[in-house]
């Protein structure tokens, strides 16, 4: 019982670094070498797109998607999408598509000449499952070597494990005050079965 519940634990804490991986903000360096428009067909990995954009058609099969090709100072490609999230999840109320592919087109370069940009974005890249980080923001970088501080990341995580802290807190208070009893006490079947989830009884 004791296995089962740490690798019960283990799954949830797996999933919750995964889901927070794909949704936080990320910053990366790169040169733009291209924009373009692609018409997507929306498939098993449908999830991994962004939903309708504001006043768009809903439940459409396929849809224009912009995209930022770039590569990075070792010189490996990188391709972000560029969709509006809206209201909906994550919650980055991205509707500025269309001026944000401007941006980046105007910050396309060389390389010979080139001009590094940040580009703030959300998500995987996959090859294989064909899923692409979605571009939030960009700016011009100070060069390839600029040191970037995730501040809203370092606020976010702090404030996660300050609420994670107070409910361990207040369960522990709980299994002291209302489990422990039970598993103390030898003629309580409910005792019994928290005993073996608990590992053991006695205080």
């Amino acid at each position: 019982m004791v296995y089962v519940k740490w690798t019960f634990l283990a799954v949830i804490a797996a999933l919750v670094f995964s889901f927070l991986h794909y949704t936080l903000p990320q910053h990366d360096i790169v040169r733009i070498t291209n924009t373009e428009v692609r018409r997507i067909d929306f498939g098993d990995n449908s999830i991994f797109w962004a939903g309708t954009p504001p006043g768009t058609a809903s439940g459409v099969p396929n849809r224009d998607v912009h995209f930022i090709e770039t590569f990075r100072p070792n010189d490996k490609p990188m391709v972000y999408r560029n969709q509006d999230t809206g209201w909906g999840w994550p919650p980055y109320f991205k509707v500025n598509t269309s001026n944000l592919q401007a941006m980046a087109r105007d910050l396309i370069s060389t390389k010979e000449n080139p001009q590094w940009v940040v580009v703030t974005h959300y998500g995987w890249r996959n090859e294989y499952l064909s899923i692409y980080p979605n571009a939030v923001g960009v700016r011009p970088a100070q060069g390839p070597d600029e040191f970037i501080i995730p501040w809203f990341n370092i606020a976010f995580l702090t404030a996660l494990g300050v609420f994670f802290a107070w409910l361990w807190t207040v369960f522990a208070r709980f299994k002291e005050n209302r489990i422990e009893p039970l598993i103390d006490d030898p003629d309580s079947r409910a005792g019994g079965i928290l005993r073996r989830l608990f590992g053991g009884g006695g205080r």
